[in-house]
């Protein structure tokens, strides 16, 4: 045991992780020249091209010491954005120590913080990098007060490293070797090994990432997941080197997989406790708990008969990405399709680029909302997350909307705009924290309602991208919300209903009024768009008849004349009115869907 590390990576999106992590295989010779490419660790597509870690992965790699000792490392590499934060707290939760790397050009951001906070809860041994020593822009000594400011010691503990020339990384092995401790040798103890990731195979079933706490897992052993209750037996078990290694046991202390025909990645989830069949733990590993989606939106398929299709891409998702909720929903306006639960934004933005990616689907989303709880008159509760479901206002009796605490990080030229931004997002100032190097960190409660839509992009443009943000659940707050409806000829479209707060319903229903007036063709009668809260119409435009010139044959002759033709043409329209059905193009669903606060 004493010749074994579990260490992770915490950064930031973009700080150097994946490829600093590239060049720790490249020393250790786990990988050979031939096989080398960049950011070995992100075999998807959307993690090159991003520059983000989507799902977490696990490498062992064998060090050799120049005294000739071998140790072993055990590598869990962690996702960098903050909707990934549960993800992040199991890979923590299996490790002994954590590299804290910070890029030398940019200092320390909001996620950095986050995990370490995390990292330093569960009492990890921290190692603070400074990496991109080689940029022209890297300073390493202002950002090394940085971090010594957040985590305290002296700059002369702080490695400096280059993952791109490699740098300084002979330095950072050896720091692993001796600052980080080995982890417990418990191997008398009853079978306690917890999952920190799984992924789907469609020929094995699950296979789950696991580090054994405490006792021997050996392979053909009966295993249990103590969340699910599920039983399966351990058909093969391994390390994880960049190809499956098969052994016949694993002690405590050691990471590795497990395969046992497990049928669903919903038996295997992430931060679940397996121990043996025969000889049970009396307690699983602490910090289990259900991943709860935050933000919802419908996906539908632009063609109908794609459907089936969609259902197929989603189910396929879902089998690497436990994660992603779905359920079937119908909408009068967009037809068949499904309601999907989301980790954050960014999750949702994954799922939805490698539908198209992967799957080929084009697809169109609704506005994305979040899950209200509603106390009805009758003293029920009952949890909304699709505007159309929410009840008449006459049986509501209070609203609930989930509150979060967003840091953000920010040079402080800055302050000035974001400030402004989160008042307008209904939010209350909770503090700010000057730090080194001109920086602050200020503190907000927000509504997750009003974080969902654009408040990311316009906090990086605001601030020329230079802040960052992280957010943690706060709790349900009580709100002055309604839901608003949009009526074409009193009809409700309901794809495009929105729950929203009572002052900016008014500003709100104007504006999507107007779009449609503008985008909606001209029919052969005249169209009410009107925006409504319950049964009270609180805007309305009108789009204008096509008419034709019916008193152009009237050469001269009596007004009377003109003026039957003209009535007999009202009536006409009116009675088209009646029956009529106006259809909404696509582009106008897209353009509303899409559009800003600011347009």
């Amino acid at each position: 045991m004493k010749n074994i590390r579990n260490f992770c990576i915490i950064a930031h999106i973009d700080h150097g992780k994946s490829t600093l992590a590239d060049r720790l295989l490249e020393r250790t010779g786990t990988i050979s020249e031939r096989e080398m490419q960049e950011q070995v660790l992100d075999d998807m597509d959307l993690e090159r091209e991003r520059g983000i870690t989507i799902k977490s992965h696990a490498i062992r790699m064998d060090y050799n010491r120049p005294n000739g000792e071998v140790v072993t490392f055990n590598l869990i590499d962690t996702p960098g954005h903050v909707d990934f934060s549960y993800e992040v707290s199991r890979a923590l939760k299996a490790c002994e120590g954590a590299l804290l790397v910070v890029d030398a050009a940019q200092g320390i951001e909001a996620q950095t913080i986050s995990n370490l906070y995390q990292a330093i809860d569960q009492e990890l041994e921290i190692i603070p990098v400074l990496n991109k020593i080689d940029l022209p822009g890297a300073d390493p000594d202002g950002v090394g007060q940085q971090i010594v400011d957040l985590i305290g010691g002296t700059k002369e503990e702080i490695l400096q490293v280059s993952g791109k020339t490699g740098e300084g990384v002979e330095d950072l092995l050896e720091a692993i070797v001796e600052r980080i401790p080995s982890p417990k040798q418990e191997v008398d103890k009853p079978l306690k090994a917890l999952i920190f990731d799984s992924i789907f195979n469609s020929y094995r079933g699950s296979i789950c990432y696991v580090r054994v706490m405490e006792g021997v897992l050996k392979k053909g052993d009966g295993i249990t997941f103590m969340a699910t209750k599920k039983e399966y037996d351990a058909e093969e078990i391994g390390y994880l080197k960049l190809k499956k290694e098969k052994t016949d046991q694993l002690e405590a202390g050691e990471v590795g997989y497990v395969i046992g025909s497990v049928k669903s990645l919903q038996d295997a989830k992430v931060g679940d406790t397996i121990t043996s069949t025969k000889n049970k733990a009396d307690t699983p590993i602490p910090g289990y708990k259900e991943v709860k989606p935050m933000v919802f939106s419908g996906i539908f398929p632009t063609n109908s008969e794609d459907f089936e299709d969609l259902r197929g891409a989603l189910e396929k998702l879902q089998l690497n990405d436990a994660s992603l909720s779905y359920q079937p929903e119908t909408s009068k306006a967009l037809g068949f399709g499904f309601r999907a639960g989301f980790l954050g934004l960014l999750h949702m933005e994954i799922i939805q680029e490698r539908l198209d990616r992967e799957f080929d689907m084009d697809i169109i989303t609704t506005v994305p909302n979040v899950r209200y709880e509603i106390d009805l008159e009758d003293g029920e509760r009952i949890k909304v997350d699709n505007p159309s479901e929410m009840p008449e206002v006459g049986k509501i009796a209070d609203v609930w909307e989930p509150y979060i605490k967003a840091s953000i990080l920010t040079p402080a030229d800055y302050i000035g705009p974001i400030m402004t931004l989160c008042e307008e997002r209904r939010g209350k100032y909770v503090n700010q924290h000057f730090m080194q190097n001109n920086r602050v960190e200020i503190t907000y409660e927000l509504p997750m309602a009003e974080v969902v839509f654009d408040f990311y992009d316009r906090l990086k443009s605001g601030t020329r991208g230079y802040a960052s943000l992280d957010y943690e659940f706060l709790e349900y707050r009580k709100g002055d919300l309604v839901r608003l409806d949009i009526l074409l000829n009193g009809d409700q479209v309901d794809a495009l209903s929105s729950i929203t707060h009572r002052d900016k319903a008014y500003y709100l229903g104007r504006k999507i009024c107007g779009k449609l007036k503008e985008l909606i063709p001209r029919q052969q009668f005249e169209v009410a768009v009107q925006a409504a809260i319950g049964s009270r119409v609180i805007a309305r435009d009108t789009i204008r008849a096509l008419k034709k010139d019916v008193t152009a044959k009237c050469y001269g002759g009596d007004i009377s004349r003109k003026r039957k033709l003209i009535e007999k043409q009202k009536e006409g329209k009116k009675r088209m009115k009646q029956v009529g059905s106006v259809e909404i193009p696509q582009e106008a669903f897209l353009a509303v869907l899409s559009m800003d606060e600011e347009d």
